[in-house]
């Protein structure tokens, strides 16, 4: 039996397989994005299908069981863990007698209720239009007809054209302005580096436990919960470690598998910490089934935003929900005999210390490299991150 929660949508989950037994890992994502979104999980429909149905993404019989789900549970909502074209979407919809969105209007939908800074707002508005204007096609009478009648002739326009150019203006005016966010953000990369300052980032899939980590790392104090995507703004803070050059540490967005492309082209410019930094701290929940799909997925992201060269080291951590407590500070070494993974536990400080050992070795201080205000990196910040935790 699911929960209910006032004032939620009430939501029927579809999950399909093509060439795969369905997968109850997607499902319970698909159910933690739902209940992200606001929206309670009333009904679960799953099946194989060798591929999908041009107009109805489910066979007619699927649709048909979607259809009593709905009905017998009186859900307002059905999600597709799946992308659905605007003609599916809306022959479903039809079919349906109700809302049908599809994983990406999903997760955009999560980041415009999460975005609290002006640039994050930004960029969730850039993904949003983006996605609005692949729907906008031919199937929507009410904008198909010419503007007509007292007050409203003009030049024989149709509403959907006039729709698709008004959405084409705003996006372009968007991304000038993400453009000079990004400008901004190469001006500190290069201030940085003239203060011999090395940038890490911390990246990973979303409630991997960064935000946590970054905390930890930095006595920053900036909000973590056990939720997706309770990080969506990037935040930068000095970090010290002991005999190490002065180095400065990024919290950013969570990834997750399938994330929209819209998203990763709207937030290169809060990603840019991520390109442009010396090494990346690949947070991995280890108490997490799909451990490595999740590494996958958040590899692929780094792909695409032109991160993929920059060195990794793999932080598994929630080591305390494994029950494997021995293992917080265990340090495993490449072929060259480099650190390539830290395990730890971020909520209880549990393989920190190890972590930052490995943090020094990596960046070895040198005489050039003085811990002072000349450096950019002042002995107060934030109490030398609370005495090196």
């Amino acid at each position: 039996m699911f929960e209910r929660h006032a004032g939620n949508d009430r939501a029927v989950l579809v999950q399909l397989a093509f060439g795969k037994a369905p997968i109850a890992d997607d499902l319970e994502e698909l159910q933690s994005l739902a209940a992200t979104a606001g929206a309670d999980t009333a009904g679960v429909i799953t099946g194989r299908r060798e591929k999908p149905d041009a107009a109805l993404f489910a066979g007619r019989g699927k649709v048909e069981e979607i259809g009593a789900a709905c009905a017998e549970h009186h859900a307002e909502l059905v999600i597709f863990n799946h992308p659905l074209s605007g003609v599916q979407e809306r022959n479903l919809e039809r079919e349906l007698s109700c809302r049908v969105i599809d994983r990406r209007t999903l997760i955009l939908d999560i980041f415009a209720q999460r975005a609290r800074s002006a640039e994050g707002k930004l960029a969730v508005e850039l993904a949003q239009l983006e996605h609005l204007s692949t729907r906008l096609v031919r199937g929507w009478s009410h904008l198909e007809r010419q503007r007509g009648g007292i007050g409203l002739r003009g030049p024989g326009e149709k509403q959907l054209e006039i729709d698709r150019r008004l959405i084409s203006g705003k996006i372009r005016a968007l991304r000038e302005r993400l453009d000079r966010v990004e400008r901004q953000r190469h001006t500190q990369r290069r201030q940085r580096e003239r203060s011999q300052t090395r940038s890490i980032a911390i990246v990973g899939y979303t409630n991997a436990g960064k935000s946590t980590l970054f905390n930890r790392l930095t006595a920053a104090g900036t909000y973590a919960a056990d939720q997706l995507f309770a990080t969506l703004d990037t935040t930068v803070r000095k970090l010290y470690v002991a005999d190490a050059q002065p180095l400065v540490v990024s919290d950013t967005v969570g990834f997750v598998r399938a994330l929209p492309h819209e998203l990763v082209e709207a937030f290169k410019a809060t990603l840019l910490e991520a390109v442009q930094s010396d090494l990346l701290l690949h947070v991995v929940d280890g108490a997490s089934d799909q451990r490595e799909q999740q590494i996958e997925a958040v590899n692929a992201v780094l792909q695409e935003i032109g991160a993929a060269d920059i060195p990794q080291l793999i932080v598994v951590n929630k080591c305390d929900l494994l029950g494997l407590g021995t293992d917080a500070g265990r340090i495993e070494t490449d072929e060259s005999g480099a650190a390539s993974r830290v395990f730890v536990s971020a909520r209880t400080g549990a393989g920190i210390p190890e972590l930052r050992t490995v943090l020094q070795a990596r960046f070895p201080r040198q005489n050039s490299y003085p811990y002072d205000t000349e450096s950019g990196f002042a002995h107060d910040d934030a109490s030398q991150n609370a005495k090196a935790a």
